[in-house]
């Protein structure tokens, strides 16, 4: 069986979604999966994400669900109960990581520090998020943590879009970008699951062209 880690490598992006409205889960999952891109993560930043990942799994068993922003224990739970395969912090909160840890619970802490990133190091985990990449340098930054730090691996969020994922995905020290330029909130808000669909295999087909 894969590990989650395994998982979001092979997909290479992992569509961060926002949802306002659990009504929009399940139309946006069919968009995903029809557009070749199984996965979400659903950001804990609205009251509609909990049931939204319930919907999601549920009606969906084949997406790779995980639950993004979370900020509180409660959250993780929460989330993992609905049905979540993963979970993402925007930092490292140590009380998150090594709660997730001790529960077996797949976690990809933000780390923007070679201090944070010596923290996940030190807990033994080989991948993290880079958050947010864009302000943060980018990959000339994720380039220069990963020198010293030779046994993690990165997942940029924050700023990547379609026209910079090559520049992410060349670097092989990066399993897979979170972006939201295929899932915007606009589109969802106006129902667009056509649109969505379409910039979801253009992804897919993006991601295929860099890596060969």
């Amino acid at each position: 069986m894969k590990t989650a880690a395994e998982m979001i490598a092979g997909l290479g992006v992992v569509p961060v979604v926002v949802l306002n409205d659990a009504k929009d889960a399940a139309p946006l999952a069919k968009a995903l999966v029809e557009g070749g891109l199984p996965c979400a993560e659903v950001t804990f930043r609205t009251a509609a994400a909990e049931e939204s990942i319930r919907i999601m799994t549920q009606e969906y068993p084949e997406m790779f669900v995980g639950a993004g922003t979370v900020l509180t224990i409660e959250q993780v739970d929460r989330a993992v109960a609905a049905g979540a395969k993963f979970i993402v912090s925007p930092g490292f909160d140590p009380e998150i990581v090594d709660y997730c840890l001790e529960k077996e619970i797949p976690i990809f802490p933000g780390v923007v520090t070679p201090s944070e990133l010596a923290q996940a190091v030190k807990r033994g985990l080989k991948v993290v998020k880079f958050f947010p990449a864009a302000q943060f340098g980018g990959l000339s930054t994720i380039k220069a943590l990963a020198a010293p730090y030779t046994t993690v691996s990165f997942m940029p969020t924050g700023g990547v879009s379609a026209s910079n994922l090559k520049e992410f995905l060349s670097y092989d020290r990066i399993i897979a970008c979170g972006g939201s330029w295929m899932v915007k909130g606009d589109l969802v808000k106006t129902g667009d699951f056509a649109k969505i669909r379409e910039l979801t295999a253009e992804a897919v087909a993006l991601v295929k062209e860099i890596r060969g």
